[in-house]
């Protein structure tokens, strides 16, 4: 008997995986979560039935919504993560010497206890090295207790449903404007532009409302996530992600590195037409 996995992205499409076995279920008090190993994305890490990462594509998502800003600012020393239990973000974050501090802030437990588990890759980082701090908490109260500290904030949040829902919204937004140093950079996880468009429209307002004055999009490919088309926001007072773009600095990672170049990190910000038109139309209809 063959066991397939399957997440509908809508009530007509959705995405099919065939399992080899279940390698792990439980429930937290925030969610449920499972671990497959699959036929062709190797270990899948599922928080209440969602693919979070797999084995095969992860580093695509882990690599995009962090090395773009870190090679933004100018000198990203302390960085905080919230969400990100399975340690990706932090991996990456670390490959940056610049980064002096670099603190997860999950408020699920059991998430980074079964990253942990299963995914050694990904969690590697957050044990053993001294410039990593696991802080298990809520990210919006922990936001509230570090004014002006942060050079970079990253969310690496569950879509916006259940505990992730106030992570979309403008008061969380202005938690981490006044958590970030004024040169500080902000980055989010924006869902599916093809599914979630209009997703992406209120959080650049949102954005805007809590005082980032320099908002930019932009997106890659993510073949497990819906539409296998996936986007970040990334929002400061004061910068620019290509002008600002210290490329010289990628030379000493990029052996490291499987996705993100700076063709890539360049072409990311070239917003296909359809979003493009929606998020000036919404900025023009504020004006």
């Amino acid at each position: 008997m063959e066991l397939w996995y399957t997440e509908h992205h809508t009530p007509n499409t959705g995405l099919t995986l065939k399992v080899r076995q279940t390698l792990y279920v439980g429930k937290s008090g925030y969610q449920s979560i499972e671990v497959l190993d699959t036929v062709d994305y190797g270990r899948v890490l599922l928080l209440d039935g969602l693919v979070m990462t797999t084995d095969r594509d992860e580093y695509i998502y882990h690599e995009m919504i962090t090395h773009p800003a870190l090679f933004v600012h100018q000198k990203p020393e302390n960085v905080l993560v919230i969400g990100g239990g399975d340690g990706g973000a932090i991996r990456e974050t670390v490959k940056h010497p610049e980064v002096s501090k670099a603190v997860l802030c999950e408020i699920d437990p059991m998430v980074v206890d079964v990253s942990r588990r299963f995914f050694p890759g990904l969690s590697a980082e957050l044990e053993g090295n001294p410039r990593v701090e696991v802080n298990i908490q809520d990210g919006i109260r922990f936001l509230e207790s570090c004014s002006g500290r942060w050079d970079v904030i990253m969310v690496d949040s569950t879509d916006p449903v259940g505990p992730a829902t106030g992570l979309f919204e403008e008061d969380f937004f202005r938690k981490c404007a006044n958590a970030l140093r004024p040169e500080g950079i902000l980055v989010a996880q924006s869902e599916s532009p093809f599914y979630h468009l209009e997703l992406q429209v209120k959080m650049k307002r949102a954005l805007c409302a809590a005082g980032f004055s320099s908002v930019y999009f932009y997106t890659a490919p993510v073949p497990t996530y819906p539409g296998g088309f996936w986007s970040w926001v990334m929002a400061g007072r004061d910068y620019h992600p290509l002008k600002d773009f210290h490329e010289d600095r990628l030379e000493g990672l990029a052996s490291g590195l499987r996705y993100y170049t700076p063709d890539i990190h360049r072409a990311a910000f070239c917003l296909p037409a359809f979003m493009k038109k929606a998020l000036e139309r919404d900025e023009d209809n504020q004006v």
